[in-house]
């Protein structure tokens, strides 16, 4: 017997739910409880917890009203959906260097274990890295920031990236490139955020 037109089969992929949800348009919050959340982790490690609720609940709406424009030989939309999100996200711009310039404020929290001088400097050292690291993203060109940030806080490959943007994959590594040279540059000629090694893994 075939499955009532609101049950969707746990093994079909994205793309074959956002097809259905073209007739049953009840079949797309299938897309939303797989991937509302780590949307709004991203939103909110970008923009603060505030106005990521609002990226992430727009994203949703705009994916939900563009979804018979969705390419149907991608069977994840975890890129589509970043990408929406990443578009969205450049229109708070304002709200994305404050939630960067706090995070470089924030304090690992409690005190060095015995008030130890070497424990004191490294803590000091770790802050300042993390002050001039946010402050170095913040100064990133837009195109550059994204790219960086949906490498470092999403998880998608180049290729993933490069669907997410709507650009080539070539764009995605030079402008990868070039903000890693310019963090590099603002931190002393090292990069926390990727290693030589954590880059040939995302390709």
């Amino acid at each position: 017997m075939a499955a009532p037109p609101s049950v969707v089969p746990p093994w079909q992929d994205d793309a074959a739910v956002i097809e259905r949800s073209w007739d049953e348009p009840e079949c797309f919050g299938v897309v939303f409880d797989a991937h509302y959340a780590e949307i709004h982790r991203y939103a909110s490690r970008r923009l603060g917890p505030h106005a990521a609720d609002d990226v992430s609940a727009e994203t949703f709406a705009l994916a939900f009203r563009q979804r018979h424009r969705y390419d149907l030989s991608h069977g994840s939309a975890r890129p589509w959906l970043y990408g929406i999100a990443t578009n969205l996200i450049s229109r708070h711009h304002r709200d994305e260097v404050r939630a960067l310039r706090a995070m470089g404020r924030v304090h690992p929290g409690g005190e060095p274990v015995g008030g130890h001088e070497d424990e004191v400097a490294r803590r000091a050292s770790a802050e300042g890295v993390r002050g001039a690291l946010t402050e170095a993203i913040a100064a990133l060109p837009p195109d550059q920031r994204d790219v960086l940030l949906l490498v470092v806080l999403s998880g998608l490959s180049y290729d993933e990236v490069a669907q997410a943007l709507e650009v080539p994959f070539g764009t995605v590594s030079s402008r990868l490139n070039r903000a890693r040279k310019k963090l590099r540059k603002a931190l002393g000629g090292t990069n926390p955020l990727l290693d030589d090694d954590e880059e040939e893994m995302r390709r």
